[in-house]
């Protein structure tokens, strides 16, 4: 169980930390997919991963043919976990469910949805010049 400091940040019985992430999933072939009920189903999969796993959603959108994520959670969470995980339930589910919506895109009955690739990046409240100067001048007080 973790708590939020009036800071923002988190706090869970040995630690205190606030990850933030950008993540972009791109669908294979940059195939416009992403609309009308493949898109919301999508969203709805990623929305309820995350929240099983108690990650936090800030922002998500997209294109047709990709998605923006951005997210916080806990230390335990590995980001190329998280994006596999996303991927292939994303992909398994809409495949299961909007069968005909997404083979106009993807010919054939294997499980591709997405590309093998993706984005992550870390985001903060700080940029690195502050954070660097914070460290440069820890203990110079």
């Amino acid at each position: 169980m973790r708590k939020m400091t009036k800071d923002g940040y988190y706090l869970n019985r040995h630690s205190c930390f606030l990850l933030q992430y950008h993540m972009v999933l791109v669908t294979k072939y940059r195939n416009p997919v992403l609309t009308g009920l493949v898109k919301d189903h999508i969203y709805a999969t990623i929305r309820n991963t995350m929240e099983e796993k108690e990650i936090r959603i800030l922002q998500m959108n997209g294109e047709p043919d990709h998605i923006h994520i951005l997210f916080e959670c806990g230390p335990e969470i590995s980001p190329l976990t998280l994006a596999n995980v996303l991927k292939t339930r994303s992909a398994r589910f809409v495949r299961r469910d909007l069968s005909e919506e997404v083979k106009k895109f993807y010919w054939s009955d294997t499980p591709m949805f997405w590309s093998k690739s993706y984005f992550i990046c870390t985001v903060g409240n700080n940029n690195q010049e502050i954070v660097e100067n914070y460290i440069r001048n820890q203990g110079n007080k």
